[in-house]
């Protein structure tokens, strides 16, 4: 008795002080988009609460001190993003190659940024250690150059499902057949030349990854690092990922054991709105219909031809509209109430919003699944329209493609959304869904992350497959042998039969013809 009394105590006694002492951790950020930030910082103030002390080198340093959180600025790099924005909305023409060169170039030149900055290469040079790096991974491969400086594990925050952006890393498997390209406007049923195309786009990817992107974050990383290792010495040695996706919103996809979904975790339990917001929302008995095309894009940008067909079509309605846009909206009919932003997740929560038109953002997926709420989507670039597409197929959304965006188009949307209650059932079944889980995902990114650290980077978690060159992981070399002797088996076999066939019906000389030849 005494001595199992004993025992608890001390294990007790041993979480409580791992609890209090908290680890030291470096939390990287880099990309200068607000949604991008908001995944990172969501994960790294909750560690910073549970008393872990975080240094976060991110383009959004805090206004207001946070306990346990100290920034490392890269705000210099805003303005350079800032700038790639004003064009967004004529992405939705772009091809998956285009969608690809883009992204690919645009990391290059962050990433090289962020090695740059003086704020960072202050602390690369500093004597301060740290026991883990987090870090959100999104055309950056090169930064865990950082932990590599500092000799410590990595756990990347994923701001997608796996996929062709991240699955390379952990040798995590994804058939053409059946995973769609998160490029592509396929869903998980595709018909045969639905998926040849999707396996053109995994390879597409595959190949611009290693020629324009993969090959400039190598010599970034041997720049700026200053050691005999690559860049792939350092990259598949991650611990883990952290990934921004659940089956509520996502396929049922493969996942290796080092890359764990957390969807939802960025949500938080809905705060107190300002007065007037409360009180439009509470007395619209009609129903409300939210309108945000996300941080990144900005509504004022669109085409005055699209801006006047969604006007047209929200005077038709008898619910009331509040639309973010980011500028004045003299126009806009009695029901419109324009903000220049607007509280999404707690406006979400609120029972009279009936629908939210939307780009088909992850977060933003995720968040009307959250609060079961259904949605019109107008996707435009990136992962935004196989979003809209996966959402449509599992009946809690319309899709209105931007380039057939028209007052009937929406109008149409508006009504059936509205009108039919399929697709909030359907939300409100995907949002029980999200919420069943053992832990909340907030709970089981700080767990798993303390996990490796615990462990000293997890190497338990890492596969065999990362020790393989990529043709072998896919079995090539064995096809090309098998293949090989296929070719060689096929050569001899028509040789034989070529000589038996040739023995069989060469005629033999006859006896008269051989005495006259005498």
């Amino acid at each position: 008795m005494t001595n199992s009394f004993l025992l608890i105590s001390v294990t007790v006694l041993a979480t409580l002080t791992w609890q209090t002492d908290g680890a030291k951790i470096l939390a990287v950020f880099s990309m200068p988009s607000y949604s991008h930030f908001q995944l990172g910082f969501r994960i790294a103030k909750e560690l910073a609460d549970r008393g872990h002390q975080v240094t976060a080198i991110s383009p959004y340093p805090q206004k207001t001190p946070i306990k346990n959180y100290k920034d490392v600025s890269l705000e210099e790099l805003v303005p350079f993003v800032e700038e790639l924005k004003k064009n967004l909305f004529a992405a939705n023409a772009f091809s998956p190659r285009d969608i690809l060169n883009f992204a690919f170039t645009m990391g290059n030149m962050i990433t090289e940024k962020t090695f740059s900055q003086k704020s960072v290469q202050d602390l690369l040079k500093s004597d301060e250690t740290f026991d883990v790096m987090i870090m959100e991974h999104f055309v950056n491969d090169a930064l865990v150059g950082i932990a590599h400086r500092f000799k410590i594990p990595v756990v990347l925050i994923g701001c997608t499902r796996a996929s062709s952006i991240n699955n390379y890393i952990f040798a995590n498997p994804a058939p053409s057949s059946y995973v769609p390209n998160i490029l592509g406007t396929f869903t998980k049923h595709m018909n045969f030349w639905e998926r040849l195309e999707n396996f053109y786009y995994n390879v597409l990817n595959d190949i611009m990854r290693e020629t324009v992107f993969l090959s400039k974050q190598r010599e970034i990383f041997k720049k700026y690092t200053h050691t005999d290792l690559e860049l792939d010495d350092v990259l598949y040695n991650v611990s883990m990922m952290l990934t921004t996706s659940h089956v509520s919103i996502n396929d049922a996809l493969p996942h290796v054991p080092s890359m764990v979904e957390i969807g939802g975790f960025h949500v938080n339990p809905p705060k107190k709105l300002p007065q007037d917001l409360q009180t439009f929302l509470d007395q619209s008995s009609e129903g409300v219909i939210l309108f945000s095309m996300g941080s990144n894009l900005k509504s004022k940008d669109l085409k005055l031809q699209a801006r006047d067909a969604l006007l047209r079509s929200f005077a038709k309605i008898k619910q009331k509209v509040l639309w973010k846009f980011e500028e004045e909206l003299p126009n806009a009919p009695g029901n419109v109430k324009v903000m220049k932003w607007v509280p999404q997740q707690d406006v979400l929560a609120h029972p009279n919003v009936k629908a939210f038109i939307s780009h088909g953002g992850l977060l933003s997926t995720i968040e009307t699944v959250y609060f079961g709420v259904p949605i019109i989507g107008i996707p435009v670039f990136a992962d935004q329209k196989t979003n809209v597409a996966n959402a449509a197929q599992n009946g809690y959304a319309v899709s209105v493609p931007l380039a057939e965006l028209s007052e009937e188009k929406l109008s149409w949307a508006l009504d059936e959304i509205i009108n039919n209650p399929k697709y909030r059932e359907n939300v409100k079944q995907r949002s029980e869904i999200m919420h069943d889980r053992p832990l909340k995902p907030i709970d089981a990114a700080i767990y798993w992350i303390e996990h490796v650290i615990r462990h000293q980077g997890a190497p338990h978690f890492r596969n065999a497959g990362l020790d393989l060159m990529w043709y072998q992981r896919h079995l090539l070399d064995v096809f090309a042998f098998l293949g090989f002797v296929m070719v060689v088996g096929c050569v001899v076999f028509f040789v034989v039969l070529k000589k038996i066939t040739s023995l069989c019906f060469t005629k033999q000389p006859t006896v008269t013809k051989l005495k006259k030849n005498k």
